[in-house]
C-alpha cells in the first residue's frame, strides 16, 4: 500500500528548505521519528537546520500553529525550549503537499529517570512551563482524557484485528476492568488541566553545556499537570517517593504543585500504555512501522501487555505516592 511520505524524497526536503530562502549544502541526514518525518539539512556557510514535515490529516493547521505558539510563549519567557523558526512572520509552511517547519539544531543528553541530582533542576525547568501554560488555554488541541487515550484506544485494537484471537479475551477483559476503573479515578480526582507538554519523557528533556532545553511539543494538549512530572521517577516505590519530593521542590520554585493530582499517576501510566499500543495499529499502513515494530502481532507482545494492565489494576489499588 502507498502511504503520504512515500513521495517525501530527498530532493523535496532540499527544495522545500531552499523555498524559504536557505541554501543547502545536499547534505541530509534522517532522524530518529515515527509520528513525523524529520531531517537535519546541512546549510551552506552555517550550522544545520532540523526540516520537520508533519504527518498529513493528524493535526489541523491551527493546531499546529497553536503548537508553535505555545513555544514562542515559552522562549519569550526565557524558558529554554527549541522552538521553530519565523520566516516573513510564520512558522508553518507547505510545500510539495507537505507541511513543514524549520528548527535550529540543539543537542544534548537525555537525563536518567530518578537521577537524584537532575531531578530538582528538572523540577525547575517544568515549574517554570507550566507557569507560562497556565496563563491561557489551547483552543485547537484535545485534552488528554480516558476517553480519547483509554476507550478510543481500546476501540481500535479491537476492530483492527490486531491481538491473536487466543489473547483476545484475557486482553478485552483486563482493558475493560481498567477502564472501568480510570473511569472512576478521573471523575473522583478534581484538577484544573492546563497547557501541557504532553509527552514529557526524559528524551524529550535534553542536557547540553548544564543547562535543559526543551524539545518537541509535538503531542501538547489541555490535562493534569502532573502529567509533565510522573516520567520522571523511576525505581521501587520508596526510591520515587524521594525523587517524587526532589522534582516538586524545585517545580515549586516557579509555579504551585497541586498534590491533589498524585492519585493520577498510574491512571495516566495505564493510558499512556494503551494509547501507545493504540498508536501503533493506527499507524500499519505507514511502511515503517511494520519494519521498527514488527513484534506487534506477536503472542509475546500481547501476552505481556495483559501482564502489564493487570499490574496497573493493581497499582491501582495502592496508596498513591506522597510528598513528604
Amino acid at each position: 500500500m502507498s502511504h503520504p511520505f512515500d513521495d517525501l524524497t530527498p530532493d523535496l526536503v532540499l527544495d522545500a528548505v531552499e523555498s524559504l530562502g536557505f541554501l543547502s549544502d545536499a547534505r541530509i541526514l534522517a532522524l530518529n521519528s515515527y509520528e513525523n518525518r524529520v531531517y537535519q539539512v546541512g546549510i551552506e556557510g552555517t550550522e544545520p537546520l532540523i526540516a520537520k514535515f508533519y504527518r498529513p490529516q493528524r493535526w489541523s493547521d491551527a493546531a499546529i500553529r497553536e503548537e508553535h505558539a505555545f513555544s514562542a510563549e515559552l522562549a519569550e519567557c526565557e524558558v529554554p525550549v527549541v522552538a521553530p523558526l519565523l520566516q516573513g512572520g510564520d512558522s508553518l509552511f507547505e510545500h510539495g503537499g507537505f507541511r513543514f517547519a524549520l528548527f535550529p539544531r540543539r543537542g544534548g543528553r537525555a537525563p536518567e529517570p530518578g537521577n537524584m541530582d537532575q531531578l530538582y533542576r528538572l523540577g525547575q525547568l517544568l515549574g517554570r512551563l507550566h507557569g507560562v501554560a497556565v496563563t491561557r488555554s489551547f483552543e485547537h488541541r484535545e485534552t488528554l482524557a480516558v476517553d480519547n487515550f483509554g476507550h478510543q484506544s481500546l476501540a481500535t485494537l479491537l476492530e483492527g484485528n490486531f491481538i491473536p484471537r487466543s489473547l483476545l479475551p484475557a486482553y478485552e477483559s483486563v482493558a475493560r476492568d481498567l477502564l472501568k476503573r480510570l473511569d472512576q479515578l478521573f471523575a473522583e480526582v478534581r484538577y484544573q488541566p492546563i497547557r501541557l507538554h504532553g509527552d514529557c519523557h526524559p528524551g524529550n528533556l535534553l542536557c547540553r553545556d548544564e543547562v535543559f532545553h526543551v524539545v518537541d511539543l509535538d503531542d501538547c494538549r489541555m490535562g493534569p499537570a502532573v502529567q509533565d512530572l510522573w516520567m520522571m521517577l523511576a525505581g521501587p516505590r520508596q526510591e520515587r517517593l524521594g525523587q517524587l519530593s526532589e522534582l516538586v521542590d524545585g517545580y515549586q520554585e516557579f509555579h504551585d504543585f497541586d498534590p491533589r493530582e498524585l492519585p493520577l499517576i498510574e491512571g495516566l501510566r495505564s493510558l499512556r500504555l494503551m494509547h501507545h499500543s493504540a498508536w501503533i495499529a493506527r499507524r500499519w499502513d505507514d511502511p515503517a512501522f511494520p519494519m521498527h515494530f514488527s513484534w506487534f502481532g506477536s503472542e509475546r507482545y500481547w501476552g505481556d501487555q495483559i501482564l502489564t494492565l493487570r499490574e496497573q489494576l493493581a497499582a491501582l489499588d495502592e496508596e498513591p505516592l506522597r510528598l513528604f
